[in-house]
């Protein structure tokens, strides 16, 4: 059985501290992985949210909140097992972020889309 594996959705590097859409799903998806670097030096915080039916960011919608990481660090969070271990975001869900301070922190989110009929 072959699939295919993941390929680049989105990446950001946000600006400031608000919350902000990464990525909006137009057909279901599949998120097999995020990973955020942070390339200051000094540590901040990253919240992640995952809202299938919309872009509300807040402690309802968060799958990481405030959590820290290091300086000049990354991390692979929303890791998937292998194919179809990931989550799904149906088409027009969305996932948001927030990093603790600005222009410290990239977003890069990768996952598979469904095919179109």
């Amino acid at each position: 059985m072959t699939f295919a594996s993941g390929s680049q959705l989105a990446q950001s590097r946000p600006s400031n501290a608000n919350t902000a859409t990464l990525f909006t799903a137009t057909l279901g998806t599949e998120i097999t992985s995020l990973v955020i670097a942070n390339t200051s030096n000094a540590s901040t915080n990253y919240s992640v949210y995952h809202d299938n039916d919309g872009t509300t960011y807040d402690e309802s919608t968060a799958l990481y909140f405030g959590v820290s990481l290091g300086a000049n660090t990354s991390t692979v969070v929303l890791p998937s097992q292998g194919p179809g271990t990931g989550f799904t975001v149906a088409s027009g869900g969305s996932i948001g972020i927030k990093s603790g301070t600005g222009n410290a922190l990239t977003y890069t989110l990768y996952g598979v889309t469904e095919a179109r009929r």
